[in-house]
């Protein structure tokens, strides 16, 4: 099974409110049906809605999932939840009761606290008893970003706290890269998905041996981070990536370590269920030598 973990989708730039968002997104469309065609050779992709009060931005649950539940057979929505936000607990239990989404997507740096801040942990806290999966988005691309708190370390607290919470570090928390592979290898619910890196070969390849001779490989999630890469480019990329090597003295990333990047079936080690796939469909995937 291939599972893209990382997407996004929304209706308009307007829903970004002001500059700090629109400004960086204003030439990228990731409406429905470029997001649909796009996600085609994956068997799954989450999609991820988003808010920050901060930011005065949105992509709102319910047309995340409305969308989602459109093409229930493909795609798995994950709420935009705000821990700042006093109804914040009320829009969980509305994500996942009335909603059916399966996860929750944070940013601590674009959503402005840091991630041990006690709000915040009584989301996680109500995440765990609900089963649902948090994405830390280790956003540090916008003017307004709080680069202090998207440092991976900051979740080591966290993680030690809520044992039982399915983690997940997007970006593999780029730039703090070795921080991430850290807290992969000290606990077992805290993962990372690999959006964002793969158009930076170079990055990718240090980022993916540091994994690998730190033995944390089955902890990478596959992600494409759509609209700005789509999920086909991803996979050649990955399966590409040893071509850096050739004629040099630098190791060779195990190309099993990467078909398991590709093929990890993420929604199980995330807890996620869904109701399965048609049986009829074929899976094209980039196998690049």
């Amino acid at each position: 099974m291939i599972v893209d973990c990382h997407t996004h989708v929304w209706e308009s730039n307007t829903r970004f409110g002001g500059d700090a968002l629109a400004t960086l997104d204003a030439a990228m469309q990731a409406d429905a049906s470029r997001h649909i065609e796009a996600v085609d050779p994956v068997d799954r992709a989450i999609v991820l809605a988003f808010k920050s009060r901060y930011l005065d931005a949105e992509i709102p649950n319910r047309f995340v999932a409305e969308y989602v539940q459109r093409h229930a057979d493909k795609l798995v929505g994950f709420a935009g939840i705000d821990p700042t936000e006093p109804s914040c607990l009320d829009e969980l239990a509305q994500a996942q009761d009335e909603l059916r989404l399966k996860g929750v997507t944070i940013s601590p740096a674009l959503q402005d606290f840091h991630p041990a801040d006690t709000r915040a942990c009584a989301l996680y806290e109500a995440c765990a008893q609900r089963g649902l999966p948090v994405v830390f988005q280790q956003n540090h691309r916008h003017a307004a970003a709080k680069m202090e708190f998207a440092r991976p370390l900051l979740l080591d607290e966290v993680a030690a706290q809520h044992p039982e919470l399915k983690i997940v570090v997007a970006h593999m928390g780029f730039p703090w890269v070795q921080e991430t592979i850290a807290l992969l290898g000290k606990h077992r619910n805290v993962f990372a998905d690999v959006s964002g890196l793969l158009p930076r070969r170079w990055l990718t390849y240090n980022a993916l041996m540091w994994a690998y001779e730190c033995g944390v490989m089955e902890k990478l999630l596959f992600g494409s981070d759509f609209p700005y890469r789509s999920p086909a480019a991803c996979i050649e990329a990955l399966y590409s990536i040893n071509q850096l090597s050739q004629g040099t003295n630098l190791m060779a990333i195990p190309r099993e370590q990467l078909r398991g990047i590709v093929e990890r079936d993420s929604l199980s080690l995330l807890g996620i269920e869904v109701r399965p796939a048609p049986r009829e469909r074929v899976t094209a995937v980039v196998d690049v030598e």
